[in-house]
């Protein structure tokens, strides 16, 4: 069962942290190229401060984004803002989750994500968790998959395995950590192929962030994930 304000207080945490290691940066540190393509850190920053306003979206009933143009839009427009502006910017949009997960609502209701998505709005601020967690990694500023909470470890690889159970061109795959395990790709088949690995591997590996080379697999070759 998910614990929506469970959740809330992780996000806040997560957040924190954060918050702390972001303010030991400097403006030029900002511009430097994040972990993911294309992206520097600012880019990375402002991307966290409009998901958490995406988010306040969702659970108010009103579109994540007005469109994908004007999401490319506000991000490549809030990248080059000097540190102190991406600071204030990450904790008031976070606040404002904060604010709207607070506020008395049915989260057993079904709300819209991007493009067609839908989930339960008690799954809300678990998504924002992991958007915080995985992005404090890509900034490349210490924070590191292996820092990552047990839990949190745990759960997103229960979410990433469940978001590519049924994909066709995901053979049958067992995942374990040695004492749990969740099945992913296709659902009808029994699985053929076991991939083994530390739990910051499996979710590195699933998150897009990782290529696997960390992990043992038997049965056959560690199978292509399609991007998020």
């Amino acid at each position: 069962m998910i614990d929506h304000a469970h959740d809330l207080v992780r996000v806040r945490e997560a957040t924190d942290r954060l918050l702390t290691a972001v303010a030991a940066l400097h403006n030029a540190s900002l511009a430097e190229p994040s972990r993911l393509p294309g992206w520097s850190r600012g880019h990375v920053l402002v991307h966290l401060a409009r998901n958490a306003d995406a988010l306040v979206n969702v659970l108010s009933g009103r579109p994540m984004y007005a469109s994908a143009g004007q999401r490319d839009d506000d991000i490549e427009r809030g990248a080059d803002r000097p540190l102190e502006e991406q600071i204030t910017d990450l904790r008031e949009s976070a606040a404002r989750f904060r604010t709207a997960g607070e506020a008395p609502a049915d989260w057993s209701r079904t709300v819209e994500l991007r493009n067609g998505v839908t989930d339960s709005a008690s799954r809300v601020p678990f998504r924002r968790w992991a958007e915080v967690e995985l992005h404090h990694v890509d900034l490349g500023i210490g924070y590191e998959m292996e820092d990552l909470p047990a839990e949190f470890l745990e759960r997103e690889t229960d979410f990433l395995a469940d978001r590519f159970s049924g994909r066709p061109g995901i053979p049958a795959t067992r995942l374990t950590d040695g004492t749990r395990a969740w099945t992913t790709g296709r659902e009808a088949d029994v699985p053929q192929i076991t991939v083994t690995g530390l739990p910051a591997d499996l979710v590195g590996w699933l998150a897009g962030r990782r290529d696997g080379a960390a992990l043992k697999t038997d049965g056959g070759e560690l199978p292509e994930l399609p991007p998020l």
